[in-house]
């Protein structure tokens, strides 16, 4: 089994070991050298260039991508192909909108060169507990990748699935973002309204830890929880300021092209847009709006 990964980050990193660990032979490319030198303890072969790392592989190869989303993956594509052949295989890793996965398969089918769009789920902790995987594919790709799969996820036979076609796969990633998106909403604004009841004397680190038992909202999000509340419960030196990666504004796209309410997901992406600033002069309109019908007072901007 011999694979190729670009892109050795985080993500891609850890995919480089788990797959090495779990006997492929791994071949890695990342535009900053040190990144491929410090996985050379877990077997990992560093490839200078992308030129290198295709040769160092057997045909028919594979190699997957784990590059951010849109030009980086695309311009990953276009310096790839030309070191490819003829039944190759391109998996993209990283968290495409599924409109741009189907267009890149169509273009590279022409040229003969198969290609799979693989959701990836697990973050930081997918090295030590595997990966819930969710790729689209034909048959013949499908039939490529499955054993690196079997490797990359939580058991052989459990956490991954081949969805569909080529964008199926990240179709179904982006959902399982936008819902990630509704519960982590849903259990900051519950810890939130129990955080400010000071008067019941309420132990959040407590009340977490005890749900993660037995209740019917018991979850690794709040597994993880419960872990940082433990350590601090105040939160003080957290900027309250949430960024969004892309899945979820594409979730809330998919909603309105189908016609179907999500307002739960809706209202989360909202949420981190006001976490970011976003409602910042809406918010300042509406001040000057009540003083202006009612006479109230305006908080100045603290300097």
């Amino acid at each position: 089994m011999n694979i190729g990964i670009v892109g050795l980050g985080r993500m891609g990193g850890n995919m480089a070991r788990r797959l090495a660990r779990g006997g492929a032979h791994v071949v890695g490319y990342d535009p900053d050298p040190l990144a491929s030198r410090v996985l050379a303890d877990d077997g990992v072969v560093a490839a200078a260039s992308l030129e290198t790392l295709a040769i160092a592989l057997p045909a028919p190869r594979v190699v997957w991508l784990m590059v951010p989303a849109g030009n980086a993956t695309q311009q990953t594509i276009d310096a790839l192909v030309p070191h490819l052949a003829r039944g190759d295989l391109i998996v993209d890793g990283g968290n495409a909108n599924y409109h741009d996965s189907q267009r890149r398969g169509e273009a590279l089918s022409r040229l003969g060169i198969r290609f799979s769009d693989c959701g990836v789920s697990g973050g930081v902790h997918g090295l030590a507990n595997g990966y819930a995987l969710m790729f689209g594919a034909d048959a013949e790709a499908a039939a490529m990748l499955v054993p690196y799969i079997r490797i990359l996820a939580p058991a052989p036979d459990t956490g991954w699935l081949h969805c569909g076609p080529i964008g199926a796969g990240h179709f179904v990633k982006m959902i399982h973002n936008g819902i990630e998106y509704g519960m982590m909403q849903a259990i900051a604004e519950g810890f939130a309204l129990m955080e400010n009841r000071r008067d019941l004397g309420l132990d959040v680190a407590k009340i977490a830890s005890t749900w993660r038992h037995g209740s019917v909202v018991r979850s690794w999000l709040l597994d993880l929880t419960a872990d940082f509340l433990a350590v601090d419960s105040t939160l003080q030196g957290v900027a309250p300021i949430v960024a969004d990666s892309g899945e979820g504004r594409w979730t809330v796209e998919e909603a309105i092209a189908q016609g179907v309410p999500a307002p739960v997901l809706s209202l989360a992406l909202m949420s981190r847009f006001a976490s970011q600033g976003g409602g910042d002069y809406a918010n300042r309109m509406l001040a000057m709006m009540r003083k202006a019908f009612g006479g109230h007072a305006i908080a100045k901007q603290q300097p």
